[in-house]
């Protein structure tokens, strides 16, 4: 009987704030101006007015959550000044002395790392597991440098050795650890429980991490209270929503149709496309706001264009004076961007991409500008002091360009473009497929046009020859498909 008058009384109060609701709609409607029926205001008025029935239903569930979440944000908080102060205590050099094979758990810097972790969980008695790890070259996959609980009594009879690997992938918060503090903002279940965890970066002394610091705690009560506060909270929105949800859907497809065009127009912008025009019809706020976005994307395609040819017609002037100071180098850079784009074009690239890669080409060794002409010049070969501070023009070059509008893959291609493909280049020694495509063309160019150019130190090679030579080093300093590539287009010019 008691239950039943409950449900009564709230029925009854729900039909007085629905009554409410409904006159103070049609309040306003009614002292509005005809133009206002036209505005998006109006609109989110409506859905306001409307969101206002949920929001009763709900509030004693969103104070219940608020204060919940607060309670589990300072929890995390807790975990987050543990971890950065254990982290503190360890030392980057002893963890890289480590190896991660199973034999490592018997050296002395993975005895002295377990020793002063199991010192550190018995000094918190809200940890229950802490460990070392850091990154493999795979994405997500970590591997474990020191656990130091016994074997086989970790957990449910579960142990972790050095090397070994695992996936944090549902760990997000794991990945940011090496940039700072950090703890999970959700309770996970893995092999080892459910558990809240704290993350911490290792630091040398030059300030880079080499691994991350994890406490875990068990979190089974606050799971617990989570799954209750998360059963009732589904129940109460179901019933809300299929009351709202026939009346909101007429309003927000109104709204949400010329709000999606606009997003979808930002993130073009964001791409770079100014091309992209936003189609939104009406006399209202969004569509005088769509009208503004087209007009500024007109703006700054034109302010792009002139920006980019004011730059280009620097940078050229700049690399003319790289070539005055070498005679033997007069246009090689024009030379080098005429090869790329052949060979782009010939691969199958945009013809964005294509245009993208012949201006780069003309930069690359704009770096030159900061090398002596006595070295730039010399006749004979350069001694090691003299090779080192030409190693580093791709570098200079960067540094050059970076203040200006260039994008990071143009960068990468400047700086890339001595690198080989068997790892031996410069100045980062990156092999394979890791060399950005676009320096693996840039090299093969360069390599052409050098050869086939004559230099100080010695005359140049016929076409014949340097094709050969080419040919000769594929697979060692060339991509074998670029060479591919290159040769068809020699052949056929």
């Amino acid at each position: 009987m008691n239950l039943w008058m409950r449900f009564l009384k709230l029925k009854r109060i729900w039909q007085i704030i629905l009554a409410c609701d409904f006159s103070l709609f049609c309040g306003i409607v009614l002292s509005m101006p005809p133009k206002f029926y036209q505005t998006f205001q109006l609109k989110a008025t409506l859905l306001i007015i409307f969101s206002m029935c949920l929001v009763v239903g709900i509030s004693d569930i969103v104070v219940h959550q608020f204060a919940v979440r607060n309670q589990f944000e300072q929890l995390r908080d807790r975990l987050k000044v543990i971890a950065r102060t254990a982290a503190l205590t360890l030392d980057a050099d002893t963890l890289k002395g480590i190896p991660l094979t199973r034999e490592g758990m018997k050296t002395p810097q993975y005895q002295t790392t377990a020793l002063k972790l199991r010192e550190i969980k018995g000094e918190n008695t809200l940890i229950t597991f802490i460990y070392v790890m850091k990154k493999t070259d795979r994405p997500g996959i970590w591997e474990f440098v020191v656990d130091p609980d016994p074997e086989l009594k970790r957990g449910q009879g579960i142990t972790s050795y050095p090397g070994d690997k695992y996936s944090i992938a549902r760990f997000p918060e794991m990945l940011k650890a090496y940039d700072g503090a950090t703890a999970d903002r959700e309770i996970e279940k893995d092999a080892w429980g459910v558990t809240l965890s704290g993350y911490a970066p290792i630091k040398d002394i030059n300030g880079s991490t080499v691994a991350v610091l994890g406490i875990d705690m068990l979190a089974s009560d606050v799971a617990i209270l989570e799954q209750g506060l998360l059963r009732r909270t589904i129940f109460i929105f179901f019933l809300g929503l299929i009351v709202a949800s026939f009346v909101a859907y007429g309003i927000s497809r109104h709204i949400t149709n010329p709000v999606n065009e606009l997003i979808a127009g930002t993130r073009q912008i964001s791409k770079g496309n100014l091309d992209y025009e936003v189609r939104v019809k009406g006399k209202d706020e969004i569509a005088e706001l769509a009208m503004a976005f087209n007009k500024m994307a007109n703006e700054l395609k034109e302010a792009r264009h002139k920006n980019h040819n004011y730059f280009y017609g620097v940078i050229q002037s700049l690399v003319r004076i790289v070539e005055a100071k070498d005679h033997y180098t007069r246009g090689h850079s024009e030379r080098v961007a005429e090869y790329s784009s052949k060979i782009a074009v010939q691969m199958g690239f945009t013809p964005e991409e294509v245009e993208m890669l012949e201006q780069v080409a003309v930069l690359h060794d704009i770096g030159k500008l900061a090398i002596r002409d006595d070295i730039l010049n010399k006749p004979g070969k350069l001694n090691d002091e003299e090779w080192e501070i030409v190693r580093n023009h791709p570098l200079i070059g960067e540094d050059i360009l970076r203040p200006v509008s260039l994008t990071p893959e143009m960068l990468a291609i400047v700086r890339g473009h001595h690198e080989r493909y068997d790892g031996k280049g410069y100045p980062d020694g990156l092999r394979g497929e890791r060399i950005n495509i676009f320096s693996q063309i840039l090299s093969v160019a360069d390599a052409y046009d050098a050869m086939t150019s004559s230099r100080a130190y010695r005359s140049a090679l016929g076409a014949l020859e340097a094709l050969a030579e080419i040919e000769r080093n594929r697979g060692t300093q060339f991509s074998p498909r670029i060479v591919d590539a290159f040769t068809q287009v020699i052949q056929t010019s």
